[in-house]
């Protein structure tokens, strides 16, 4: 199998990004919201070193995606009144369970939220930078 061998990875920035998981959940101030739930849409772009892992291809010098989704669909089943603090949950417990993430960029996207207006959805983005 090749392998990456001397290439100059300083500087590198180096993202996993995961687009589009959709969410059954129960999350709204209405009680309607609370009982028959709505579709969510979760986007995530996640910061974080990974030039080991470009060089040993091995999962364990990365951050596997498929654990980053199941992460992220705990925090989607517990309701919550307000998508702000569901998505402030996730970021919290992504960085909680993967510390080597530096940047965590997320948006939660309510889709057709209940308001009476003709839209396709209301969303929050969060940046949180760790230390």
């Amino acid at each position: 199998m090749p392998t990456v061998t001397n290439i100059d990875m300083e500087p590198l920035t180096t993202q996993i990004e995961l687009k589009q998981m959709v969410f059954h959940a129960f999350h709204g101030v209405d009680p309607q919201e609370r009982k028959v739930g709505n579709r969510f849409v979760v986007d995530l772009l996640l910061t974080l070193p990974l030039e080991k892992a470009m060089e040993s291809d091995d999962l364990n010098d990365t951050v596997n995606y498929a654990l980053v989704y199941e992460v992220v669909k705990k925090e989607m089943e517990i309701p919550s009144n307000l998508i702000e603090h569901v998505a402030g949950r996730i970021v919290q417990s992504l960085h909680d369970r993967f510390p080597q993430i530096s940047i965590v960029r997320l948006k939660l996207s309510k889709i057709n939220p209940p308001i009476g207006a003709d839209m396709e959805s209301a969303s929050i983005i969060v940046e949180k930078i760790f230390d």
